[in-house]
């Protein structure tokens, strides 16, 4: 299978064709302000070089940033009208409570809380309010806004209500974008719940963006079918992303990590992806990237996805550095490097500039000669290697060294040797490992149920999680003959009379072409 892999961060556009497990052909190239023309610019590219027809392609993989920028910077996100269903018992916590200021004002669109709900085992809590319901119909519909967020107790369990309100929204027309929580997260319904309106904030967007996408694809002749990169490493097909693009958050330093294990055969590792704007580091623990193990926060906002563990801090290739070299970092040029830099002509002393002073990389006829201070170059280099150095020794949860595999664009800047390193891994390929890392990606999806211990409730629940889980790997896009279940997890729940149990399963599949 030939698969081009492409992923977009904020300073460049990597894209990469594979052959199955094998790299045929890369292209590094700096992240245009329009991305669509950057990824067809970065598909083309990549293509020309490796000598394939277009039709050779069978699937095109892209992960992406700008959902997850758009919440970081507040920008291209749609009001929201929040319905909750369980107002008797979590009323203490309404929606977009603790939500910093300036992201409640931007997507909150208006709040309905009635009645209802279902309790862990799907029975009713109390019945639901029909005149609240009605209420809250008639308030979406003055409202005129794109985007709904409905979230019931428990809804994962029974989705009954989410579904009566999903057909009778829809019946009325009072929105074109609905999202449910029930779809999105599983227990703890204040996360769910700020999931479920993140993801609704950036479903008009993402149909824009993802139709975009798709539009330049089929003009540049590509027939392929369009994948997008989720937050587990997983993919899913173009479609399910426009309905459910918070997924995508934190795709990128997973595809880096995946890439890395890949381009290495590492199972256990550190990983630092150095860009052009930030380092992302994360550490491989049997192969794939170590989760975080509590709650995620994303732009301010806690929700309960399962993200990779990463530290993300302000150093890369176009790092801004001060005259004495003691500061590198957070500003950065971005993806204006390759014109600002002083090696490049431009008149902004970066990272890049002192490693190229330093020799520890070089950019060929590109590359001016510079003739920097010395002590300036010696204090920056310094700054550099500390701030990695103190980065790996936040993520490490041993205290062995282990060896630290250095990819991205701007992996020159991590040095030969850190503090709690045993060595550090230069993979070839290193520069485009994150668009290796979703290229070789597997559909996937995950379900969650709950059950009570004893009798055959655990058989009972492994048989509903499993089917929920091959479905929706089917809905975005897996072929259900390759599915596997790859993950289970089962956690108590705690604070209930009787033994409760959290059931959570991954199931992964080869992409349905």
């Amino acid at each position: 299978m030939i698969r081009l892999g492409i992923d977009v961060g904020g300073t460049h556009t990597d894209a990469v064709v594979m052959n199955d497990s094998t790299v045929v052909g890369t292209h590094k190239a700096a992240t245009s302000t329009d991305v669509a023309t950057g990824i067809v610019a970065a598909a083309e590219a990549v293509r020309a070089d490796c000598g394939l027809p277009r039709s050779a392609i069978d699937a095109v993989i892209i992960g992406t940033t700008q959902f997850t920028n758009a919440i970081v910077q507040r920008r291209g996100l749609a009001p929201v009208f929040a319905l909750r269903v369980g107002a008797q018992s979590t009323a203490a916590l309404p929606p977009f409570c603790d939500w910093p200021a300036d992201l409640r004002a931007a997507v909150r669109g208006g709040v309905a809380m009635i009645d209802g709900g279902h309790e862990y085992d799907g029975k009713p809590i109390r019945p639901l309010d029909e005149t609240a319901l009605g209420d809250a119909y008639a308030a979406l519909g003055a409202a005129r806004l794109e985007s709904l967020a409905v979230c019931s107790v428990f809804s994962f369990v029974n989705p009954a209500i989410e579904s009566r309100i999903y057909a009778e929204v829809r019946r009325r027309s009072l929105v074109p974008h609905i999202s449910l929580s029930g779809e999105l997260g599983g227990v703890g319904i204040h996360q769910r719940e700020n999931a479920t309106l993140l993801n609704a904030a950036l479903r008009p967007m993402a149909q824009q963006v993802l139709a975009a996408y798709r539009d330049a694809l089929k003009k540049l002749g590509l027939p392929a079918r369009l994948f997008i990169s989720q937050n587990d490493g997983t993919l899913m097909d173009a479609g399910f992303a426009a309905r459910y693009p918070v997924l995508t958050i934190s795709s990128g330093p997973t595809n880096s990590m995946r890439g890395a294990a890949h381009l290495t055969g590492l199972a256990d590792a550190m990983v630092i992806d150095v860009g052009g704007t930030t380092s992302d580091i994360g550490m491989l623990a049997g192969g794939v990237p170590r989760r975080s193990g509590g709650e995620v926060t994303v732009g301010g906002v806690a929700t309960n996805f399962r993200m990779p563990d990463v530290l993300s801090i302000g150093l890369g290739g176009g790092s801004k550095v001060t005259p004495d070299g003691r500061t590198v970092g957070p500003v950065s040029v971005g993806h204006e490097l390759a014109r600002r830099a002083l090696c490049f002509g431009g008149d902004v002393l970066t990272a890049t500039d002192v490693a190229h002073a330093s020799g520890l990389a070089s950019f060929g006829s590109r590359g001016r000669e510079l003739r920097l201070d010395p002590g300036m170059v010696r204090n920056a280099m310094v700054t550099i290697e500390s701030a990695f150095a103190a980065a790996v020794d936040r993520m490490k949860i041993t205290p062995a060294d282990l060896p630290l595999i250095a990819v991205g664009g701007a992996a020159f800047l991590v040095p030969e040797k850190l503090a709690g390193v045993s060595r550090v891994v230069r993979p070839h390929y290193a520069q485009v490992a994150n668009a290796v890392g979703a290229a070789m990606a597997k559909v996937g999806a995950e379900a969650e149920v709950v059950y009570t211990r004893g009798n055959d409730n655990r058989d009972t629940a492994l048989e509903r999680a499993r089917h929920d889980a091959t479905a929706k790997a089917v809905a975005a896009g897996a072929s259900r003959e390759t599915i596997e279940i790859t993950d289970v997890d089962e956690v108590p729940i705690s604070y209930l009379d009787e033994p409760v149990v959290r059931l959570r399963i991954r199931a992964v599949g080869e992409m349905q072409l």
